[in-house]
């Protein structure tokens, strides 16, 4: 109630973009002086051979370049999902590009991948990894450059991972942002392939998983899951954000370009979910993803079969207590 109150005081008129940017300062400053510090885990978790403190981690997305990873992991979150990271600096797309809709703790995003690039973001993890400093497990997501084209994208995932796998726990695909033009049609299986393929050949051992699109057709779903179970990669995500707007609100909100995410995803990321878990066995690890805000509903997911559960929007509109909440009911 205190956060949700200085929330609407000091965040609701501001841009959604500048207060995201004055909480990234505020949680690495924090960190630096040693106010923010990760707690000793009472038990653990074993997920594709690394050891997590709890099922609970944040999303790729809010920590695009890794640079929130121990603050983060201070607030509850037993793992980071840092990118999307493309192999070259990328801006993103024009702004404004987030927006709220707060009557449905919901924000729709177009970024675009903006990211500080693979050379940059692996120096960086690299530092990160020689401090010495307590560590949550490091998800790592990579995606395209904007201007490369289709029939060039494996390339960019090869490029992305020989610079990045070194320093990740694990890999995560991304084909599924509805931010950059075309990336969703690589969700074919054929245009899929090569891209999958390029990754876990480069991926130097480290688990690889597939990000999924909410707005897939259940039986092109399916055809993904045979071929993540053919090459045999650690794993999927679901789900990323939607094009749809299954929601009443602003018009001229809803008729912003971008990703929706927030609780109006909860019951698509939960069906998604009982699908995958009757497609994979249980030696492939499901991460469910979309619309969690409670307790309640990250048990849900657990008892479903997901693996690990992640948040992104639930942090925007719940605070900083909420990640220790969510991680202590996993």
């Amino acid at each position: 109630m205190i956060y949700r109150f200085l929330f609407n005081l000091f965040f609701k008129g501001m841009d959604p973009e500048a207060a995201h940017h004055l909480v990234v300062r505020g949680l690495r400053l924090a960190s630096t002086l040693g106010l923010l510090r990760p707690r000793k885990s009472q038990k653990t978790f074993r997920v594709m051979g690394l050891q997590f403190d709890n099922r609970f981690g944040m999303a790729a997305g809010f920590d695009k370049n890794a640079e929130l990873v121990r603050p983060l992991y201070a607030l509850g979150f037993g793992h980071v999902e840092i990118g999307t990271v493309t192999p070259r600096p990328q801006l993103g797309n024009p702004k404004p590009r987030m927006f709220r809709i707060p009557e449905h703790d919901a924000l729709i995003n177009r970024m675009g991948f903006n990211n500080d690039g693979a050379e940059v973001i692996a120096e960086r993890l690299a530092k990160l990894r020689a401090s010495g400093a307590r560590l949550p497990i490091i998800g790592v997501n990579i995606g395209k450059n904007k201007d490369t084209a289709a029939d060039q994208a494996a390339s960019d995932y090869e490029l992305a991972t020989k610079k990045l796998a070194r320093h990740a726990d694990y890999l995560v695909v991304n084909v599924s942002s509805p931010n950059t033009p075309g990336l969703r049609d690589l969700q074919q299986v054929e245009a899929l392939r090569p891209i999958l393929k390029a990754t876990l050949d480069n991926a130097q051992g480290k688990p690889v998983l597939l990000k999924l699109s909410p707005d897939l057709a259940n039986e092109d779903l399916m055809g993904i899951l045979d071929l993540v179970s053919e090459l045999k990669l650690a794993g999927v995500i679901a789900a990323n954000t939607t094009i749809s707007r299954n929601l009443e609100a602003n018009p001229e909100l809803l008729a912003q370009a971008g990703g929706l995410s927030g609780p109006v995803l909860a019951d698509r990321s939960l069906e998604m979910l009982h699908l995958i878990r009757k497609r994979l066995s249980a030696e492939f690890c499901v991460i469910s993803v979309g619309g969690i805000t409670t307790e309640a509903q990250l048990r849900e997911r657990v008892a479903a079969g997901a693996d690990l559960v992640q948040a992104y929007t639930g942090f925007v509109y719940h605070g900083p207590l909420w990640p220790r909440r969510m991680a202590s009911a996993s």
